[in-house]
């Protein structure tokens, strides 16, 4: 895909018209594995974008990589988020400046019930969803709300890590294999979710390896 230029100024991808987020030839290892390997990706404001290969093409590590997790390591290469330098930050700068991880092992907090899960991720008042908010576009939650987050169904936790994103500052949500081991029913109620999201103005990248949905639900691949 084209490079872009970025302007970094104070307008907003949204005021400008210009992509919300570009990737610009980006490599990334682990340890001496070269796994990322000149990925560049632009992607529109409201877009989603499916990433799709085999296993192993380094499509878990690109997201990683834009998460800037500590593993791969970028070694090159710069990424953009809003017209801000996402390749200068560590992870928890680049959720703060709105990029959301929904990773494909979910992370629920044990112990914790779906709504204290749900509370933990709101860092500050006024950003990200409310409550009330999550439970309308995810009543599953609101029925459930009181139970244990990790003795939720797969396609129920799956729903909990997607609003956990949604509940905090949300620019970008990237989403790792999202329908991996879910019953087909599961999956399409799912899919209405993330096109509800979508017509929200939510802008996402998808890793998944059921292209079938992934392509249904995508913009581009």
């Amino acid at each position: 895909m084209s490079a872009l230029a970025i302007d970094s100024g104070p307008a907003t991808a949204a005021t400008t018209g210009a992509p919300l987020f570009s990737a610009r030839d980006i490599h990334a290892y682990y340890g001496e594995s070269y796994i990322v390997q000149g990925v560049s990706i632009e992607i529109q404001h409201g877009e989603i974008l499916a990433l799709l290969g085999r296993n192993g093409a380094g499509k878990t590590s690109t997201l990683r990589t834009i998460a800037r997790l500590d593993d791969p390591a970028l070694h090159q290469g710069e990424i953009w988020l809003d017209g801000q330098p996402i390749h200068q930050m560590k992870a928890h700068e680049a959720a703060r400046a709105g990029i959301q991880l929904v990773p494909e092992d979910r992370r629920i907090i044990q112990g914790l019930t779906v709504e204290e899960n749900l509370i933990l991720s709101q860092v500050s008042p006024g950003i990200g969803w409310d409550l009330d908010r999550i439970y309308g576009h995810f009543p599953r939650l609101a029925e459930r709300r009181k139970q244990e987050g990790t003795t939720l169904s797969g396609g129920e936790q799956q729903m909990l890590a997607i609003a956990r994103a949604l509940a905090r500052d949300l620019k970008l949500l990237l989403l790792d294999e999202p329908f991996e081991g879910l019953a087909p029913v599961i999956v399409h109620e799912i899919e209405g979710i993330l096109n509800e999201i979508k017509e929200l103005g939510i802008t996402s990248v998808i890793v998944e390896q059921n292209a079938v949905a992934a392509l249904r639900l995508s913009d581009r691949a």
